[in-house]
């Protein structure tokens, strides 16, 4: 069996037509790192610094970033800069001793997020965060049964690749997984009611199979299922099932989270239903690795009880310094507000564009997270060639988009929070003149 290709991933099948210095960088990655990295684009891209929300390669091109959430307040900022230099300088060791930054920042993250989430631990990314709170959430319920959506991503541990689908049929999912259907309005009528009757049904295989239900795990925005913002009272009917069940609602917030909806700081508040807990991530330390489970101090009771947690980076000084910079700007530049605003324009920026191109069928999307899918003309029939086709022409034009979803057909934008509305002009001018070049080109 072959590994499968990453969505808008570099195969190598154009490596010829790579100008002879992309080749031989290509050939260095070959030669000195591991196994298992891939690179974006059909051309792939070569940066040698970013500022703002654009990239830079070394002959000076400027890209517009409209992808790369690591630095969610775009690239270089000086808060953050300032902020993780001063403390470099200052001191650097771990949580076995009183600081009272790390407790200052920890009451101004937790002060973001519903009274009944009073807990937090801190990891060094997003997939340790996932896998500490499965393990907290199994010593909580004494079950291992976990539910994820169909093509969830959630993280790259040995635990955490197992109940992340989208890694592939190569990356098997565990026994103790079971997976329910993403929303997918434009395909389906009665959303809410058809997962409803999916998620009681695996429960129930998971109940007989002698697992329990330990957990249904979702990434609030389903970023990675394509970008299904509605309907927003999913979760909460998805939650009731499985605590009913006596399993836990754990909310992956390392796509969703820190203002990226525009409708507050985390995606679940979206859906009006409060998590067991939450796992941040990416966005938290603007290019410094940081991350955290936010928990009900109940739940986190048993584990506590029974193991003796510690991780040497995970809260460490500097981390924390660019996560308290990050919480620091998102409310001091209003970029809450701003992903709302700028969020809403490229809403409807991108409707018309989808109006006018017939293999565009929907836009759909909250804040600065958009999903724009792809299909064969006047049809829902996912075209996974023509959303390769306007990514590569967008990157060709300067400009970075990705791609997601099951098969690869829905174009996926998540620009820095702090995308301006020149920025999003821009976008949606290149954007259109993509979509009229890729369709041209089909009907030729």
């Amino acid at each position: 069996m072959t590994r499968p290709e990453m969505v808008n991933g570099f195969t190598g099948e154009h490596l010829s037509a790579q100008p002879q210095h992309i080749r031989e960088l290509i050939a260095r990655r070959a030669n000195v790192l591991g196994p298992g990295y891939q690179l974006f684009y059909t051309n792939p891209v070569e940066v040698s610094r970013g500022s703002g929300v654009h990239l830079y390669d070394p002959a000076g091109n400027e890209y517009l970033d409209a992808y790369n959430n690591v630095v969610s307040l775009g690239h270089c900022h000086p808060a953050v800069v300032e902020a993780v230099t001063r403390q470099l300088s200052t001191l650097t060791t771990n949580t076995r001793y009183l600081q009272a930054d790390l407790l200052d920042f920890s009451e101004r993250l937790l002060a973001t997020f519903p009274a009944e989430l009073d807990r937090v631990t801190y990891t060094c990314t997003g997939s340790e965060a996932n896998d500490l709170a499965l393990r907290i959430a199994r010593a909580h319920t004494g079950n291992t049964g976990i539910i994820v959506t169909r093509n969830a991503y959630h993280g790259v541990t040995a635990e955490v690749a197992a109940f992340s689908p989208s890694l592939g049929p190569t990356s098997p999912l565990g026994p103790h997984v079971r997976t329910i259907s993403a929303p997918d309005p434009l395909r389906h009528d009665n959303v809410t009611d058809l997962l409803r009757n999916e998620i009681r049904a695996v429960i129930e295989d998971l109940q007989r199979h002698g697992f329990g239900v330990c957990a249904l795990v979702v990434d609030s925005i389903f970023s990675s299922d394509g970008v299904q913002p509605f309907p927003t009272d999913l979760l909460g009917v998805l939650a009731a099932e499985v605590r009913a069940a006596g399993g836990v609602y754990l909310a992956d917030e390392v796509q969703a989270g820190f203002g990226r909806t525009g409708a507050g700081w985390w995606g679940f508040g979206r859906h009006a239903v409060v998590p067991d807990l939450v796992t941040l991530g990416k966005p938290m330390g603007n290019g410094i690795p940081v991350a955290a489970a936010v928990l009900r101090h109940e739940i986190g009771r048993e584990f506590g009880q029974k193991v003796r947690y510690f991780n040497t980076f995970g809260g460490s000084n500097v981390p924390i310094a660019a996560a308290s910079a990050v919480l620091g700007a998102i409310e001091g530049e209003g970029l809450i507000d701003n992903a709302r605003e700028i969020g809403a324009h490229l809403l409807r920026g991108f409707t018309e564009i989808v109006e006018s191109n017939s293999c565009l069928a929907e836009v759909r999307g909250t804040g600065l997270f958009l999903g724009i899918e792809v299909t064969a003309p006047e049809s829902t029939e996912p075209d996974r060639g023509i959303a390769q086709s306007l990514v590569d022409d967008l990157r060709e034009n300067f400009v970075l988009v990705s791609a997601s979803g099951p098969h690869g057909n829905v174009v996926k934008i998540r620009p820095p929070l702090v995308f301006s509305a020149a920025d999003a002009a821009l976008l949606l001018d290149r954007f259109a003149d993509a979509a009229a070049r890729v369709l041209s080109r089909r009907r030729a």
